[in-house]
């Protein structure tokens, strides 16, 4: 089992940056592609992106593509989320996860999970 923590959440106005952490401990983290996931308030958490596990290819849902970019670090057991332009439907709790297979945009592909870490972006 991996264990998960995101970082990097904040409070932050519209068209403005964020960079989220995912740091990882207790597995091969170089082994698993990984993913960040979204829940706005009152809402299901959705799927934002996902990267294999050298880095490779990159996936992202349609609404943060060219605004958002996944990335990695195998070396420090951390995965990134550069979060640009943002907009207050940005508004969510963020989860990396480990993908252990089946479709990269589905929740049941993923197992292990971390608290989350809360975005606000309001002016």
């Amino acid at each position: 089992q991996v264990q998960l923590v995101e970082s990097g959440g904040g409070v932050v106005q519209p068209g403005g940056s964020l960079r989220l952490s995912c740091l990882a401990s207790g597995g091969t983290f170089s082994n698993y592609q990984m993913g960040w996931f979204r829940q706005a308030p009152k809402k299901e958490r959705t799927f934002v992106t996902s990267i294999t596990w050298n880095g490779r290819q990159t996936f992202y849902t349609d609404s943060v593509k060219g605004r958002f970019t996944i990335s990695r670090d195998n070396a420090k057991n951390t995965v990134y989320l550069q979060m640009n332009s943002l907009k207050p439907e940005d508004t969510a709790v963020y989860y990396c996860a480990t993908h252990i297979g089946g479709p990269y945009d589905k929740e049941e592909s993923y197992a292990d999970w971390g608290q989350g870490t809360q975005v606000t972006v309001s002016s």
